[in-house]
């Protein structure tokens, strides 16, 4: 049963930000609550920026009933992090900031939602050919495991390997972001939708019935524009 007399989440956000950052230089809203997809266990995702401060720093805690995860940064710090976040691929802080709901703002949000808006947009850096070749390698390899594994148990760990290759691999070779945890999903389902649910689809079937062709045939359609598996000839480091 939940609070009656919880503060609601906007609420609660704007009492945190008056109570603990009154002077700070802007404040947003981001996550699930902001997307409408909140859950019973769903947080607060508060971005700060106030330019008093030295360095950036996360922290989590509870306060008027919700758990808040903060992330604080000053007016240079958070640009590190964008740069951070595009170099991985995985826009986190862009992300939020872009979606987030402004709470604050003492003149500096619109520039900052702009250089969010404008990093997401622009997507990752294209992988080189050397890149792609490597990463077919890692998946041929985790591929022959898959199909080769008679262990069911270790059939689960291999697989949940390849979710992770292959995900990555068909996100970056067609300029999107990447995830991780829910975010894997969610970034399948941004690039293509219906790509998502075959995906879906494959890996699950294997988790329920034990049956690999599904994955075989998708991870062979993926890697087949690019050459197909890759192991014969490949070489990393050799002088």
């Amino acid at each position: 049963m939940g609070n009656l007399n919880k503060l609601q989440p906007i609420k609660a956000a704007q009492e945190f930000i008056n109570k603990y950052f009154p002077s700070c230089d802007g404040a947003l809203l981001a996550g699930s609550v902001v997307r409408g997809q909140a859950t019973e266990t769903s947080d607060l995702d508060i971005v700060i920026f106030d330019n008093e401060l030295d360095s950036a720093y996360r922290e989590s805690l509870i306060e008027f009933d919700w758990n808040i995860e903060l992330f604080v940064h000053n007016l240079n710090s958070y640009q590190d992090f964008f740069t951070s976040d595009y170099k991985r691929a995985r826009p986190s802080l862009p992300r939020m900031v872009s979606e987030g709901l402004v709470l604050k703002d003492n003149g500096v949000m619109n520039t900052i939602k702009t250089e969010a808006q404008e990093l997401l947009s622009k997507g990752p850096e294209i992988w080189s050919s050397e890149t792609i070749n490597i990463k077919r390698y890692f998946i041929t390899d985790a591929l022959d495991d898959f199909i080769g594994c008679e262990n069911r148990k270790e059939g689960i760990f291999i697989a949940n390997t390849l979710t992770e290759l292959v995900s990555e691999f068909v996100l970056r070779t067609n300029n999107s972001w990447i995830g991780a945890s829910k975010w894997v999903l969610r970034s399948l389902k941004q690039y293509d939708d219906a790509f998502a649910e075959r995906f879906v689809e494959a890996f699950d079937l294997y988790y329920r019935e034990n049956s690999k062709s599904k994955v075989i045939n998708l991870v062979d359609e993926i890697l087949k524009p690019y050459g197909g598996r890759l192991f014969n000839g490949f070489s990393l480091g050799k002088r």
